[in-house]
């Protein structure tokens, strides 16, 4: 009698599973793709209800299978759908890919890339919180105390790694404990965990105020012990690889493979292609830079310009103040050149300030991080203002462009204000995409004049060098097996990165391979779009409407991109043909 009622039972949920599967749209699949999401993110989670997370993501083994196998079911019922030409279904085809291949790759092995990672996220999310309510000052606190957790699930991956042979090297893992150890501190009021607590707002009354500043620095304290636990860890326990490539882990070809596709968002692009790319990218600007030399006056070799780049106190600031003073005035013209390219412009603005100096040793020269324009909060375009003699004044006109306007915050903010759109659509963030644009987002700073000497004009060929030996060096360690000495050597002979920048450099693509490759890609990209409308559409080819069509759908995966400009450029032509071009 059980097992027939069980029979029952089956048929019947197999009957209800083929109507579900008759009746799927693709707004269905989205909204259940959002459920997921909201599961998978907590911070996603409190925002649509108005507040602030009180948990971190989990991070454990099973839960990051579950989120998986549910990934790949709403992808299967993706596939069953009817082929549409907007780009929802590209960009979740490809967001359901990556939370697949998190699991398929095991990525929860290495959570860290040197520049960085789990550990990094407290100082991003908690820092830049605004407590607006004494409910938002209670779950700051609860996340601080749920930290230890969070650490814990991440130690015991870290741990699984080790028994499977897959580590981070040695270099990437001792930037990672160099930023662990800044978070140890001795009085909660000097840990930038407790920043938000510094601002309370007149609407809570001065004894709950005093109470909740005294829970938050017991819970940051709690949160420093959970510090101290993960660099006890690395320090005792955890063994790095001693060669900086992913080819020599298990699966290692295998898994580079997938992380080229994933940052390019180009299926048809192997290894073996985008170190052939590389090469042929740093030979065009080579060249392009020997011209622009021959403009200073300067006599001598290539590689003592270089040199006297990297060493002349002329092109660099004295003191931190000054490097921020040229870095805010940059953008200030550059803000003043954007109608000329754009017909849209968002709302929210934006502003610059130094990296944090707990995590500016070991981070990259700049760095845009998103606004929120609910909560009140302006876009950054974070400045590193450590090692001055490191940071060249004549690098910042295309360090400006790249991360704030026309580049990073342009870009990102048009996608946040997106309406009647998914809301996945608003924060996918392809690298190819993202990045691609913010590269050329330099191009369009050159064309408008705002790299006023050579030397400024020589620092965005350097600049743009700088992301061609990415190409390079990436597949080079990934793919080709090279040491970071040959990976460092097309930056060291072709750009004018100061030492410094290099070694970081080179160590956040050893800690996150693949992630580099997406920046020239997906310039070239934009580059051969835009050249090809040109082409076709001559006089009547408008810059603004271009850029404008380029980032009308926020970010979306390359092959989508070319798709939608093609589409555009043939419904302006009389004849309504087909443009023809590269894939």
């Amino acid at each position: 009698m059980k097992r027939t009622l069980c029979a029952a039972f089956a048929l019947l949920a197999s009957s209800f599973a083929v109507a579900q599967t008759s009746i799927d749209s693709l707004d269905e699949v989205i909204r259940e793709y959002d459920a997921l999401i909201l599961t998978i993110n907590p911070a996603r989670a409190a925002a649509a209800n108005g507040g602030l997370p009180v948990s971190w993501p989990d991070a454990s083994a099973e839960g990051i299978s579950k989120r998986a196998q549910r990934a790949d079911s709403l992808r299967q019922r993706l596939r069953a759908l009817p082929r549409t030409t907007g780009p929802d279904a590209a960009i979740l085809e490809e967001l359901l890919k990556n939370l697949i291949e998190f699991d398929e790759l095991n990525e929860r092995y290495v959570p860290f890339t040197g520049d960085s990672g789990f550990h990094s996220a407290p100082t991003y999310s908690i820092a830049r919180a605004r407590i607006r309510t004494s409910d938002d000052a209670s779950a700051i606190i609860r996340q601080l105390r749920a930290l230890d957790q969070y650490f814990d699930q991440h130690i015991t991956n870290m741990r699984a790694g080790q028994r499977a042979g897959i580590v981070a090297h040695s270099d990437p893992l001792a930037t990672t404990m160099q930023q662990v150890k800044e978070q140890i501190v001795q009085r909660p009021e000097d840990s930038p965990l407790y920043s938000p607590f510094n601002s309370l707002p007149d609407s809570i009354p001065p004894l709950t105020a005093n109470a909740i500043r005294k829970d938050a620095k017991a819970a940051v304290m709690d949160a420093v012990k959970a510090y101290q636990k993960l660099d006890q860890f690395f320090e005792a326990e955890y063994r790095p690889r001693p060669r900086p490539g992913i080819v020599h882990l298990p699966q290692g070809r295998e898994t580079y493979r997938a992380l080229v596709h994933r940052h390019t968002t180009r299926p048809d692009l192997t290894p073996d292609k985008v170190h052939q790319i590389g090469l042929q990218e740093v030979s065009r600007i080579k060249s392009e830079m020997e011209r622009v030399i021959s403009q200073t006056g300067f006599e001598g070799t290539f590689s003592e310009f270089l040199n006297y780049l990297r060493t002349d106190p002329k092109f660099y600031a004295e003191t931190p103040e000054a490097l921020l003073s040229k870095a805010s005035e940059i953008p200030k013209r550059l803000d003043a050149i954007l109608p000329r390219y754009f017909g849209k412009m968002p709302r929210l603005p934006y502003g610059v300030s130094p990296v944090p100096d707990e995590i500016a040793p070991g981070y990259t020269t700049g760095r845009y991080v998103l606004g929120d324009q609910q909560r009140g909060v302006a876009g950054t375009y974070l400045v590193n203002t450590y090692a001055l003699d490191q940071r060249p004044l004549y690098e910042l006109p295309a360090l400006s462009a790249h991360e704030a306007v026309p580049g990073h915050h342009l870009q990102i903010a048009l996608a946040q204000e997106l309406e009647e759109v998914a809301d996945f659509r608003r924060s996918y963030y392809a690298t190819a995409f993202g990045e691609g644009w913010g590269l050329y987002a330099e191009r369009i700073a050159g064309e408008a004049g705002i790299y006023q000497t050579p030397y400024e004009r020589f620092g965005a060929l350097s600049y743009e060098m700088w992301r061609a030996c990415r190409l390079v060096a990436d597949t080079g360690l990934h793919w080709y097996g090279w040491s970071r000495e040959e990976a460092e050597k097309c930056f060291t002979e072709n750009s004018a990165l100061a030492p410094l920048n290099i070694k970081t450099e080179v160590t956040r693509y050893i800690g996150w391979p693949g992630q580099a490759l997406g920046y020239k890609i997906g310039e070239i990209t934009i580059r051969d779009l835009r050249d090809e409308a040109k082409a076709a559409l001559g006089e009547k080819f408008n810059i603004r409407a271009f850029h404008d069509v380029i980032l009308e759908d926020g970010a979306v995966p390359l092959p989508v991109l070319e798709r939608k400009i093609r589409r555009w450029v043939a419904e302006q032509l009389p004849s309504k043909g087909a443009i023809t071009g590269t894939p």
